[in-house]
């Protein structure tokens, strides 16, 4: 038999007219849907866009990747938390989400990250595929029958929560408990947020910080081999980890653990099925499942912005920063630029070579990128092999409310 030649689909994007952009927030949450268009519009008007926020957002890659390597004249503390540090004003709340690791500069974030990175190198993130493999057949087991699903219910979500819950020694009978609450923590990443939002962010935050306590005491009278007894250890070991820092780093590792991979498989396997041609290739030659994340997380990745904030006067791309300014790196964009990435807006499972930023770059690169990419080529390979015939189930396709992190909230799917 003959090899199958797939037609390539090249994608045509609409372009808003400038009088259009002139009063559009680009961080406005009703522009989820498909912000792409838009990005590319206003990033032909330069690299930088001064938003009606007062922020500078940075849409292409070479600016992008500066900002986010450049330490000594960005910060990613969070201005918010800043100002009212500053003004003595922080609640119990927000002392304890600044701890987060997001949100520190070096040297406390070096610190921090040192201790976590020992968790998810590459040879101990390896030694998970085959137990990875099992919940990923476990999780289509539970649903082959039914011939449908949710994908994002029953299958990306519960895939890195299990994987990561295993890790930090959570009982598998509390797992289904962090689902809200990492619904309610999430908006804290974003670059802007109003009183109710917060609001809800602190009280899921105190939950999970109530909850990480009480596993925390029980670790400390029976340690076992999971993360958190390991961080106990650095923690008791010396001045490296605080009880604050431990608590905020094991809400991250939560958090951050499964919204990533959440995301990659939800966005990614919606891409897929908007462009049958590449998801065909891929289900034919299941050997592009790496490069075909790669290209899944330029296309739609799962982290759409992060946000640093100008520590000195700075000019970037011609671009005058002032101190305290506040530029918004919109990963998403950067990842479809033409000057970066031929034909951007094709979607390409073999694409080749493949520099994008969707995990970030410099100190703040993803620190569970390399689980991420695992469980996500385990997870479309097994699920394209197993369902070769899957298809949308409903054209209504919605995501999340959050600005930074980009995720669907649900993709029904037939097989």
């Amino acid at each position: 038999m003959g090899r199958r030649r797939h037609r390539r689909v090249e994608t045509v994007v609409t372009k808003p007219a400038l009088e259009e952009l002139e009063l559009f927030d680009p961080l406005a949450p009703e522009t989820h849907a498909d912000p792409y268009p838009i990005y590319a519009a206003l990033r032909d008007q330069g690299p930088l866009y001064r938003t009606p926020r007062e922020a500078w957002l940075v849409l292409a890659y070479e600016p992008a990747v500066t900002i986010l390597r450049d330490h000594d004249r960005f910060s990613v503390e969070h201005s918010r938390y800043r100002k009212k540090r500053e003004d003595n004003l922080l609640g119990p709340t927000e002392r304890g989400l600044e701890n987060i690791m997001l949100f520190k500069d070096p040297p406390d974030h070096t610190r921090l990250r040192d201790l976590v990175n020992k968790a998810f190198t590459p040879r101990v993130v390896e030694r998970l595929r085959t137990r990875i493999r099992e919940i990923v057949d476990e999780l289509l087991d539970e649903v082959e029958e039914r011939g449908e699903m949710d994908v994002i219910t029953d299958f990306a979500y519960p895939l890195p929560v299990r994987v990561i819950a295993e890790m930090l020694g959570v009982p598998p009978e509390d797992r289904d408990r962090f689902k809200g609450w990492s619904r309610g923590v999430a908006p804290i990443l974003d670059p802007d947020l109003d009183e109710a939002t917060f609001v809800r962010v602190a009280e899921a935050g105190l939950a999970l910080a109530a909850y990480f306590d009480g596993l925390v005491s029980e670790r400390r009278a029976h340690p076992r081999t999971d993360l958190v007894s390991e961080l106990i250890v650095a923690e008791d070991e010396g001045e490296k980890l605080t009880e604050e820092e431990l608590r905020a780093t094991l809400i991250l590792l939560l958090v951050a653990g499964h919204e990533t991979t959440m995301n990659l498989i939800g966005n990614g396997l919606h891409a897929l099925l908007r462009h049958r041609g590449e998801l065909q290739r891929l289900i034919d030659d299941p050997s592009h499942s790496r490069t075909a994340v790669e290209e899944l997380l330029r296309f739609d990745g799962p982290v759409h912005l992060t946000a640093r904030t100008a520590k000195e006067p700075v000019e970037i791309a011609g671009t005058s920063i002032e101190p305290g300014d506040m530029c918004v790196v919109v990963l998403g964009a950067a990842n479809r630029d033409p000057a970066q990435f031929p034909e951007p807006e094709r979607l390409d499972i073999t694409r080749h070579p493949n520099r994008h930023i969707a995990f970030s770059a410099g100190g703040h690169f993803c620190v569970g990128a390399t689980l991420a990419r695992v469980e996500g080529e385990i997870a479309f390979e097994t699920l394209l092999r197993r369902f070769p015939k899957i298809a949308p189930a409903s054209d209504d396709v919605r995501y999340r409310a959050t600005v930074t992190l980009r995720g669907l909230e649900a993709l029904p799917v037939t097989f």
